[in-house]
């Protein structure tokens, strides 16, 4: 596997301050490396903090990570107000992200040279990840058929619900058989 980040080795509680500040977003990369040294004299005499580098990809990642989760709480969010979720919809968009989740890391894991990682252990990964997404893409599938029998209930009841407000009109008024008949073959009422 991939050596850790000098970050993800630092102890919780500057790891935690270095989320804090990250997530903030109020420093300047020099100002977090200057606040750190100042905040954690020790470690920093003894140079155990992260470089500027370091703490720069480690920040980049980090606003990866909280984009992502800004963006799924987001759609989930639109989903939930604008499906309802009769359709499940929130499913759906939950599958689409772990698939998506999935694919970058895979992506990842063409990265990790030989060094890193034996050739079992990436084709063991490789096979957990297999796995993981058939069974995935099992469930894919059956929420789509989920979704296209709950669509053709909804047009079954709108069909219904139709056809009997079109049986309860009454032929006065100009109604006629015909207008009728004209007005179910334009909803596809057929009988």
């Amino acid at each position: 596997m991939a050596r850790k980040s000098s970050i993800d080795r630092l102890p919780d509680v500057v790891k935690a301050y270095i989320h804090g500040k990250l997530a903030d977003n109020k420093l300047t990369l020099d100002e977090l490396i200057a606040d750190l040294q100042q905040q954690f004299p020790e470690e920093a005499e003894s140079g155990d903090l992260p470089s500027r580098s370091a703490v720069g990809r480690y920040g980049q990642k980090l606003e990866r990570r909280l984009a992502a989760i800004r963006a799924s709480t987001e759609a989930a969010k639109i989903i939930r107000d604008q499906a309802g979720d009769r359709e499940d919809a929130r499913s759906e968009a939950l599958t689409a992200m772990i698939q998506s989740e999935l694919f970058e890391s895979i992506m990842n894991l063409q990265d990790v040279s030989n060094e890193d990682m034996s050739p079992a252990e990436r084709v063991g990964l490789l096979a957990d990840a297999a796995k993981n997404i058939a069974t995935l893409t099992r469930s894919s599938v059956t929420l789509k058929k989920y979704q296209v029998e709950a669509e053709e209930r909804g047009r079954k009841l709108l069909l219904d619900e139709q056809k009997a407000r079109l049986a309860a009109m009454e032929t006065k008024g100009g109604v006629t058989d015909e207008t009728r008949a004209a007005i179910r073959e334009a909803l596809g009422i057929n009988s």
